[in-house]
């Protein structure tokens, strides 16, 4: 048996070096909020004008202060654009929509918020509480772009579903669907690039 593990392990750790090579090249962000952290990791190789539009935003500090302005019960969390009073915050120019490259907007998954224009998408995202398969692409046209999921929670799944759950009402602009009490990200910082 001894024998049959020695020669097994150059095997297995090459498996495990794999492994680290693929998670490697997903870079991680940690986003601490009033009600808890979580941690989602990125899928440059699916979305990467995305990814790197996210991480630039990250890296300047953009989401810093900023709240969780839209929560609808059993679909989605959606933050990153405005601050506790529902000032807007400046944003850079659109990126292209990569809805077409593969990922699902499953449970966990993070995606980018948009305007009808398919391809409007800027610093506000979203995190579906549950699959939500008609927001994935379906052909290059008005409605069937959908919407670009570039990563998903790896750690404190319980924490968005929390987000998702709480009560909500009319706030700033919005008629429906803002957290009663904010939640407030105060921080998102990568922690592997």
């Amino acid at each position: 048996m001894k024998n049959l593990i020695m020669a097994l392990l150059p095997f297995i750790a090459a498996f495990a070096i794999a492994g680290n090579l693929e998670a490697a090249g997903k870079p991680k962000v940690h986003f601490k909020t009033s009600m808890g952290d979580f941690t989602i990791e990125l899928e440059p190789e699916h979305a990467p004008q995305t990814v790197a539009n996210f991480l630039q935003y990250v890296r300047d500090g953009h989401y810093d202060g900023l709240i969780f302005h839209r929560v609808i019960k059993a679909f989605m969390v959606q933050g990153g654009g405005f601050d506790a009073k529902y000032q807007k915050k400046t944003t850079r120019a659109p990126v292209e929509n990569e809805a077409d490259k593969g990922i699902s907007n499953e449970r966990g998954t993070i995606a980018m918020a948009r305007t009808g224009d398919p391809h409007s998408a800027t610093n506000q995202f979203f995190i579906n509480s549950k699959f939500n398969g008609f927001l994935n692409h379906r052909s290059k046209s008005q409605q069937g772009w959908g919407y670009t999921a570039f990563g998903r929670v790896i750690d404190g799944m319980n924490i968005v579903g929390r987000i998702s759950r709480v009560e909500t009402g009319s706030g700033g602009p919005f008629l429906s669907d803002v957290p009663v009490e904010p939640i407030i990200i105060e921080k998102a910082k990568i922690i592997s690039d």
